[in-house]
């Protein structure tokens, strides 16, 4: 069986490679390389390098839309995405000989959309999972093959579900593909849609203005990528780890009510929140004993309060 990939994200990487050892990928279709970090070294999607790895041929179209001959050109039985990050139309998804298939990171028809897997965390849901489906011209409104659920622990943040869901994800899609004449495919209901919009960077910004629970699934939803951060005295302070607890020291939002060897402790509407792990805009990213010890001792006093 002959299979065009298109990925883009970590999550789609594991899934690239159950597929590779078991049918014959023709092309992988991936976003353009970006300029990455300080220096703005222009890297490779992880799917372009685990393409490489493999010795798969890229094909990496700004705009796929306008640009999409390679695919066609091709003789293939299927086109499986994943997190590929571009709408992709419907000459190229009405090419294969069969179907066109998505690998999607939700229980859909909930968290239609780019950022699955950071709203299940903000949002405080107990499970996410994976669903399997036909694409269709309306963004991830295809009819469902298969769904597997997990839970979303406590301790869980996007870099670790993204890497259950990727596994998830490659088990699954296989599973589908090799009983896909005997699945019935199930239309999604759409009195149950939700969506995940693409995050505003606007969104990075922490308020104390809401409940610590709150404020630790947005934390946890927005880590590894593309992380929060607060401001005090003009400062941007990035929040990598971060713990609550339900219990009020103060009325005032943002206020820092306690400092001890676990944490600085920040009031919200609604229980404490701490700080645990931070970066301080230019400088290093730092657990906040040593952070305490230097620049933070100055900036993070009690009874000061963030923005």
């Amino acid at each position: 069986m002959k299979v065009c990939f298109m990925g883009s994200m970590n999550f789609a990487v594991p899934i690239l490679e159950g597929l590779d050892k078991k049918y014959e990928v023709v092309m992988v279709v991936t976003q353009p390389d970006k300029p990455v970090g300080r220096k703005r070294i222009l890297t490779g999607t992880a799917v372009k390098v685990k393409a490489l790895e493999l010795g798969l041929p890229v094909f990496q179209p700004a705009n796929i839309k306008n640009d999409n001959q390679p695919i066609l050109d091709l003789d293939l039985d299927y086109i499986i995405v994943a997190a590929y990050g571009q709408m992709i139309p419907e000459i190229v998804l009405s090419h294969a000989r069969k179907r066109a298939i998505n690998v999607h990171a939700s229980l859909l028809p909930k968290y239609r959309g780019g950022s699955p897997m950071h709203r299940a965390i903000q949002y405080g849901d107990a499970d996410t999972g994976i669903s399997v489906m036909y694409m269709a011209m309306k963004m991830d409104a295809g009819d469902i093959l298969s769904q597997k659920s997990i839970p979303i622990l406590a301790d869980d943040n996007v870099g670790t579900i993204e890497s259950k869901l990727g596994k998830i994800g490659n088990e699954l899609l296989l599973e589908t593909l090799n009983n896909i004449e005997q699945i019935v495919p199930v239309k999604q209901d759409t009195n149950l849609v939700t969506f995940a919009r693409n995050i505003k960077p606007e969104e990075e910004r922490i308020s104390f203005q809401k409940s610590a629970i709150d404020i630790n699934n947005h934390v946890r939803g927005f880590y590894p990528w593309p992380l929060t951060f607060c401001t005090i005295e003009n400062n941007k302070i990035k929040l990598f780890d971060v713990s609550y607890i339900d219990e009020d020291i103060s009325t005032k939002p943002g206020e820092i009510v306690k400092i001890d060897k676990l944490g600085v402790y920040v009031q919200t509407v609604k229980g404490l929140i701490v700080l645990k792990e931070v970066q301080l805009q230019g400088k290093k990213r730092m657990n906040i004993s040593d952070f305490m010890n230097g620049l933070g001792k100055t900036l993070l006093k009690l009874g000061n309060r963030f923005d």
